[in-house]
């Protein structure tokens, strides 16, 4: 069982310090209750493109950030931003799990959106990852990794929970929603979905996060506000939901 509290937020552009400020106490309210705290992609920054300016090694000031508040929240924080990987030739948009002893794990965004020129700026990641808390299987991707299904049915059977954080624009919101809810019900398992909202370099953002099912019910929404989503997460209930509708093995 995992208690996961994602903290849809707005990011203050290409500045961390501001969104240090500002998140600090959101994620001292989120961590009351809470094993795993979740902020959107790119959490410190927003979706620049300045990957050469803001990226940052590991002992950087924004996973200092992180692994300051969830040593002080007794907590662990999953959270995404411009990262200098020495296996890359160029730096990756990298998710960190971090708790109060260290990381945990790391994934490197696979799909780079190139529709916005991500690729020209950040190396593409090897592959998925799957982590285990709590006796938990969770396996995090980014933004528009959602689009990309055979990524999320290959670790299927391995996953309890799928995590998506993202900067994901309200001109496809609906696209946002339908994919989490199809990704749940596909893959029998749930999902978490932890968006931004506000404004940032001429886009919006809605927000729209969620919480799936394993049978794609939703257990936690958001609207377009800052807002904290709330949601325990049973290994068992995927288990009693493949057993019950044993859709994987018919792939």
């Amino acid at each position: 069982m995992i208690r996961v509290a994602g903290i849809q937020h707005d990011i203050v552009w290409e500045d961390p310090e501001q969104n240090f400020a500002h998140l600090a106490p959101l994620i001292a309210e989120a961590a009351v209750g809470a094993d795993l705290v979740v902020l959107s992609e790119m959490f410190a920054t927003g979706f620049s493109m300045q990957a050469s300016r803001l990226a940052e090694p590991t002992t950087g000031p924004t996973e200092s950030f992180l692994w300051a508040q969830a040593e002080e929240h007794g907590i662990l924080i999953a959270a995404s931003r411009p990262a200098i990987d020495s296996s890359c030739s160029r730096p990756v948009n990298q998710l960190v799990v971090i708790g109060g002893d260290g990381p945990i794990g790391r994934y490197n965004k696979t799909h780079p959106f190139s529709y916005a020129g991500e690729d020209q700026f950040y190396d593409a990641g090897e592959a998925p990852v799957t982590l285990s808390i709590n006796g938990v299987s969770l396996t995090p991707f980014i933004c528009y990794d959602l689009r990309f299904s055979n990524d999320f049915w290959d670790r299927a059977t391995s996953t309890d929970v799928y995590l998506v954080v993202a900067n994901w624009p309200a001109a496809r919101r609906e696209h946002w929603l339908t994919l989490l809810r199809a990704r749940a019900i596909e893959n029998q398992a749930y999902v978490v979905g932890i968006n931004r909202v506000g404004e940032g370099d001429g886009l919006v953002y809605s927000g729209d996060s969620r919480i799936f099912s394993p049978l794609g019910d939703e257990l936690a929404a958001a609207g377009a506000d800052e807002q904290i989503l709330r949601a325990q997460l049973d290994p068992a209930v995927v288990a009693r939901t493949r057993a019950a509708f044993p859709f994987l093995a018919d792939r």
